[in-house]
C-alpha cells in the first residue's frame, strides 16, 4: 500500500465521516496541533529522567490519538467508530499531579523555562498543549467539540507544568524563577 494518495494535492483533506475540508480549516489545525503535541510527549517519554513514567506518558499519547480522532470527525457523524475519552482520563492526570506536587516546594513566582534540556522539552510540550487547547476552543466557537476534549487539554497542560517542575527536582537542576524587574 502506498502512503501517498494524491487526494490532498489540491489543498483539501477528508474528515472521518467523509467530508472534504481545506487543510487550513480550524478543525485540521486543532488535530494537527494535537499530533504535534503527541510528538513532544514522545520526546518526553524518551528522556532518561522519565523512565518510571514511560507507561503514563504512553497512556497520554494514546489519549491524544483519541482526541485527534474526535477532532477529525465530521460534525454530526455520531456513527463513526472511534475510541472514547472518559472522565477517568482527566482524573488520572489530576491524581498524578497531586502526587508529584506533594514533593515540590511551594511556588511563589512564575518559572522560566529551562534549567535542563529535558525540562525544556516539558515546557515546549506545555506550550504546544496550550496552543492545541486555544485552537480547539476556537473550533468549539464554530462547531461543537466534546467538552471532555477541552478539559483534557486544559488538565494536560497543567500536568506538563508540574511534570517539568518534578523533572527539575529529580535532575537536581536549577528551577529558574522569574523575578520582575523593578522600576527605577
Amino acid at each position: 500500500m502506498k502512503i501517498y494518495t494524491k487526494t490532498g494535492d489540491s489543498g483539501t483533506t477528508s474528515l472521518l465521516g467523509g467530508a472534504r475540508v481545506s487543510k487550513a480549516h480550524v478543525r485540521i489545525e486543532a488535530y494537527g496541533t494535537v499530533d504535534e503535541l503527541n510528538s513532544y510527549i514522545g520526546l518526553l517519554r524518551d528522556q532518561p529522567v522519565n523512565t518510571e513514567r514511560r507507561d503514563l506518558l504512553k497512556e497520554i499519547q494514546d489519549r491524544l490519538f483519541t482526541l485527534g480522532a474526535e477532532l477529525a470527525t465530521e460534525p454530526g457523524k455520531d456513527k463513526v467508530v472511534k475510541p472514547d475519552l472518559f472522565e477517568k482520563d482527566i482524573t488520572l492526570l489530576e491524581e498524578t499531579m497531586d502526587e508529584l506536587d506533594q514533593k515540590l516546594p511551594a511556588l511563589t513566582n512564575f518559572v522560566l523555562p529551562g534549567g535542563h534540556q529535558s525540562v525544556s522539552f516539558a515546557h515546549i510540550a506545555r506550550c504546544v498543549c496550550r496552543r492545541a487547547e486555544r485552537i480547539t476552543i476556537n473550533l468549539n466557537d464554530h462547531e461543537p467539540v466534546d467538552p471532555l476534549v477541552i478539559r483534557y487539554l486544559n488538565r494536560l497542560s497543567d500536568f506538563l507544568f508540574v511534570l517539568g517542575r518534578a523533572m527539575t527536582q529529580e535532575l537536581d537542576a536549577e528551577e529558574v524563577l522569574w523575578e520582575p524587574r523593578k522600576s527605577k
